[in-house]
């Protein structure tokens, strides 16, 4: 056990170096979301209450942590090209100390997402200011977690070339199923139950809901998440061991 502690502990000092090495990536990651955030807002938000900041910043966040599939993607991508991982896999390290290797360096990303976004959101609005904001920071660990499992999964079967075309399709699945940008109101039932069946939507209504006060949702959206971060963790798990002994 304490052999495990220590694998993952280096694997995970050894990719937050890896992530630092690359800055680019990460003013993109945060400058993104929060410029979308100020521009939208100040275009919208006095024509329709979907950009009203109680609606628009919970739904900011989750899109903003959808990029982080992108970053992950490209950096485990980019080490299986390496003889990084080919020397480790000689070694006794197991696939679920990678994954969370790389889970563990990439989860401070989201937290600090939420929290600039959460804060510029209140400078620009100080109504947006609450109590509920305490409770919502920490549950958005749970869609950074969601889309960092994606991000993993893709990178451990995709190449560099084809990581970014794939993580922008989880990428636009979170802007556009989510309903962040239009309201659902106009949309069939059917469709509605898919969304609702899927994982955007819920990582965008959990926040929305503790920003605003409103309990019956949230033990559901959370049970989604969970769902589909165990599901997505699990497949990355395996293709990584299938890839291990491949190699």
């Amino acid at each position: 056990m304490k052999d495990c502690i220590k694998r993952i502990k280096a694997l995970t000092i050894r990719n937050v170096k890896e992530i630092i090495r690359d800055p680019l990536s990460l003013i993109f990651l945060f400058l993104v979301p929060i410029a979308m955030l100020i521009l939208f807002y100040s275009l919208f938000h006095k024509l329709t209450p979907q950009f009203e900041m109680k609606y628009l910043a919970p739904s900011m966040v989750a899109f903003g942590h959808a990029f982080i599939a992108l970053f992950a993607g490209i950096l485990i991508a980019t080490d299986r090209n390496t003889t990084f991982l080919t020397r480790l896999y000689t070694t006794k390290t197991k696939s679920f100390e990678f994954i969370l290797g790389y889970t563990l360096a990439l989860i401070p990303i989201g937290l600090l997402q939420s929290i600039s976004l959460f804060v510029i959101a209140i400078i620009i609005d100080s109504s947006f200011c609450c109590l509920n904001l305490l409770i919502a920071l920490p549950l958005t660990l749970f869609t950074a977690l969601l889309f960092i499992g994606f991000g993993i999964l893709i990178g451990s079967f995709c190449n560099e070339k084809s990581v970014g075309g794939i993580a922008s399709i989880v990428i636009m699945a979170q802007s556009i199923l989510s309903g962040m940008w239009f309201p659902l109101e106009g949309l069939s039932e059917s469709f509605i139950r898919v969304l609702e069946i899927l994982p955007f939507r819920s990582s965008s209504l959990l926040f929305q809901n503790i920003i605003l006060g409103v309990s019956e949702d949230i033990l559901s959206s959370l049970s989604i998440l969970l769902i589909y971060s165990l599901i997505i963790y699990g497949l990355a798990i395996f293709i990584f061991n299938f890839k291990m002994r491949k190699r």
